[in-house]
């Protein structure tokens, strides 16, 4: 499976199970399916930005960091739209974004290009 597409999938299932850990903030129980979307939503467009940037770029630590800085930025964001439970946000949104980065780098296979 390519390296876009592995962030892709994964990125979605694991934004999904980031949404699901705002049932542990019982103020935002009521908004959970909305917060699953989203967060699924949150996930997708980091495992595009991931995937593609580890199709270009090939090493391990600096497609983790990017991962991270990625999945940092779009849960701060996301904790800024909210106007509050930032750690709630940032925490779970910068793993998805480090188990992307490692995944992609680690699993995802690199087009072979043929030598004319």
């Amino acid at each position: 499976m390519s390296k876009p597409v592995i962030g892709i999938l994964l990125g979605a299932i694991l934004g999904a199970v980031d949404g699901l850990t705002a049932w542990f903030t019982p103020a935002v129980r009521d908004q959970l399916g909305g917060i699953v979307i989203g967060s699924t939503i949150k996930g997708i467009i980091a495992g595009i930005a991931i995937g593609f940037f580890a199709k270009k770029f090939h090493s391990l630590p600096i497609g983790i960091l990017f991962g991270l800085v990625v999945g940092a930025l779009l849960a701060y964001l996301t904790a800024l739209m909210q106007g509050g439970y930032y750690f709630e946000i940032i925490l779970p949104g910068t793993m998805v974004g480090l188990i992307v980065g490692f995944a992609t780098q680690k699993y995802g296979k690199t087009p072979v290009t043929a030598n004319t």
